[in-house]
């Protein structure tokens, strides 16, 4: 049976993890809110670079000039090399927010066919890497979250250095063995980059997303090109198209990665608030079996101690 002393000990260490508990739920609540202010922020943005890229189109569809969209367009499907990156996470207590991005990539790019050797990974947080070592999925370059907004622009220039490194890889730079077998070019084309992350939905749950960031999508321009331009003046180009063009699809590619990041690090904080949640909820419950077991045992020790008293007494007054 416990002493008073130990469960007043027990209580105490609970009463000081529920604290650390309540702490870390108001950090992850604070923080969702500031990651849900930058996301409507974005959405204003992304606005600014549509409007932009359906002025150049339309000026183009009426001009009757082709233009090629898909820069990256593979001669050979289904050989060439995909670019991935995955968003995660640098810090636990998130429950399996990362096991679960990481086993939803997986399964969406064996869904595509995309084999192992074919895939040029990108691991954005820490806590991605044991299961991608797990799953023996090879990593190519790995990125550290920035810890605030502060530090998003860095992080992402860093993403577009790496997917401009894979989209004009030297000829010297190894690839697979396996790719170099399966097809006669001497260097495999890169034929997409896709993105996988979670997407909050409330302020505890979030859902995995895929997101092909390259070639860009030729349905999503044909739609920006017969979207119909709400206003009366209509925009004049004052440099050269093409200049213009890859100025605007900059902007897409920074924006994208951008809420990706944003959308990611406010999913690993609702994963986050909810694992404090149930914590919350197991102290509660622990607190309050402890507190019955203190009191019942304090009662017990309060009434031998009383029949402790009664029983000297009787004793003293016993005739001799």
């Amino acid at each position: 049976m416990q002493t008073l002393e130990s469960l007043r000990a027990k209580i105490n260490s609970i009463e000081d993890l529920r604290t650390v508990v309540r702490t870390m739920k108001a950090l992850a609540m604070v923080s969702i809110h500031q990651y849900e202010k930058a996301r409507t922020s974005l959405a204003d943005y992304n606005h600014t670079v549509e409007l932009g890229l359906q002025a150049l189109l339309r000026d183009r569809h009426f001009s009757e000039t082709p233009i090629d969209l898909l820069p990256l367009a593979s001669p050979h499907p289904n050989h060439g090399l995909v670019g991935v990156i995955l968003f995660g996470s640098d810090r636990g207590l998130c429950g399996q927010f990362n096991e679960q991005i990481v086993t939803y990539a997986l399964e969406q790019l064996n869904h595509r066919q995309i084999q192992p050797h074919q895939r040029l990974v990108a691991a954005v947080g820490a806590r991605l890497i044991p299961h991608l070592e797990t799953a023996k999925q090879p990593i190519q370059r790995q990125f550290f979250l920035p810890s605030s907004l502060a530090g998003i622009t860095r992080s992402i220039q860093d993403l577009l250095l790496t997917i401009e490194q894979w989209r004009f890889r030297q000829k010297s730079e190894p690839v697979s063995p396996i790719l170099d077998q399966m097809t006669e070019m001497p260097q495999p084309y890169l034929e997409q980059i896709l993105l996988f992350y979670n997407r909050s939905i409330s302020t505890t749950s979030y859902q995995p997303l895929t997101l092909q960031l390259l070639p860009l999508d030729r349905t999503w321009l044909h739609q920006l090109e017969q979207r119909p331009w709400k206003s009366s003046a209509l925009p004049t180009l004052s440099m050269s198209w093409e200049a213009l063009f890859s100025g605007f699809v900059q902007q897409y590619l920074f924006v994208t990665l951008y809420r990706a990041t944003v959308e990611s690090l406010a999913s690993e904080n609702a994963g986050r608030l909810s694992s404090m949640q149930a914590a919350e909820k197991n102290i509660e419950e622990r607190l309050t079996d402890l507190n019955a077991d203190y009191r019942s045992s304090r009662q017990n020790a309060i009434t031998g101690e009383l029949l402790d008293i009664v029983a000297g007494f009787e004793a003293l007054n016993q005739p001799r």
